[in-house]
């Protein structure tokens, strides 16, 4: 609240999602005094019942629209309107200061620290190891914040072994930690796993920079090398480095269908695509210590992806997919998505990726009308 004080004016938050988190962050922002939320989503990149669920989000303070293009166009264009901020383009008159909140916001990492701990000690208390013995944990991974939030609780003193990146189709990052040639000049694959859709990985700079003994300039050099170019080779020594903690891997959507067959049949337990492909990353790169996979989302988001995968024929509406998924497996819709279809859509815009600028400017004059 003191904080707050200090600032008169309102705190406009600005995020690009590849599909969870967007929600989450209006969720939490909904209705709070004094702060605005706009989310951007590639246009097409999210599953359609993660749409709905934005584009209905409630809440006198929050907006969303979708991008013409994938995740990195969305992260991309957000990204140069924090560099806009540093220039003269908002109007003095403004009356808002920008901030961020999913993981170009690295107070989004703070509380995922926390559950790398809360896993590590269920399993002490389950007496699957001993309290000091090392974990490896694998981590679906797209814009690389989970996965650096268990770097930061290794740094923290928990016992933890290998970190096991695992990739979809887009596998720049498993490319990365085998060759140290981070190269997002590959074609785009939409996948199964659309939050991991992402060929510039925003997290990793932070890795490199602390890998690099804080070298500022040596990242700020790789930065601009991926900007101009779309590529940059990490040195050897700091490769070493990254390979000492990291291991990569990718999987198909078609391993990754295969996997949630599998489970579901041998444990009854419904994976979601994205949790699939850290599975079966997870069985591909054998784990020296106990594993613990990271689920990162829910089946009923991703239910024509999940029926498809356990061999059921799939209705075409999203709404009766859910349905269809719950009445198959027994288990029940989550509570904020069985009224969803019940909930009138308030937010339709498309932006143009370079049309991003004017479309804030746009915002903020229509909210300051409201007022």
């Amino acid at each position: 609240a003191m904080i707050r004080e200090k600032r008169p004016e309102e705190i406009l938050i600005l995020t690009a999602t590849s599909g969870d988190t967007g929600k989450a962050a209006m969720e939490g922002f909904k209705d709070v005094e004094g702060i605005r939320i706009l989310v951007f989503y590639p246009d097409g990149g999210v599953s359609p019942i993660q749409e709905r669920q934005m584009r209905s989000q409630e809440g006198r303070n929050v907006g969303v629209a979708a991008i013409r293009g994938n995740f990195d166009d969305a992260q991309t264009a957000v990204k140069e309107i924090f560099t806009l901020a540093s220039t003269d383009w908002l109007p003095s008159d403004a009356g808002v200061m920008l901030s961020s909140a999913n993981s170009i916001n690295i107070g989004r990492l703070i509380p995922q620290i926390v559950y790398y701990f809360k896993a590590y000690a269920d399993l002490v208390k389950r007496g699957e190891i001993t309290e000091g013995d090392p974990v490896d944990f694998a981590v679906p991974t797209g814009n690389f914040g989970d996965i650096l939030a268990s770097f930061f609780a290794k740094k923290l003193g928990l016992p933890v072994g290998r970190l096991i990146c695992a990739s979809n189709a887009n596998d720049v990052l498993c490319d990365f930690i085998e060759s140290g040639l981070y190269d997002r000049n590959r074609p785009f694959y939409k996948t199964t796993s659309p939050s991991m859709d992402i060929l510039v990985s925003s997290n990793l700079e932070r890795l490199l920079y602390l890998l690099a003994d804080e070298d500022a300039a040596y990242i700020r050099q790789l930065m601009n090398e991926l900007k101009q170019e779309g590529r940059y080779q990490l040195r050897d020594d700091l490769l070493a480095r990254l390979q000492a903690d990291f291991s990569g891997g990718s999987a198909s959507d078609a391993e990754a269908a295969e996997v949630i067959r599998r489970i579901w049949e041998q444990e009854h337990y419904l994976l979601d695509p994205h949790t699939a492909v850290a599975w079966c990353v997870s069985e591909k790169c054998p784990p020296e210590h106990p594993c613990v996979v990271l689920s990162t989302a829910s089946p009923f988001k991703f239910p024509e992806a999940v029926l498809g995968a356990i061999g059921a024929l799939a209705p075409a509406d999203p709404f009766l997919l859910m349905e269809h998924l719950s009445h198959l497996t027994g288990l029940p819709v989550p509570g904020g998505l069985a009224d969803l279809k019940e909930r009138p859509v308030r937010f339709s815009d498309l932006v143009e990726k370079d049309g991003l600028p004017d479309y804030v400017l746009q915002q903020i004059q229509a909210g300051k009308e409201k007022v």
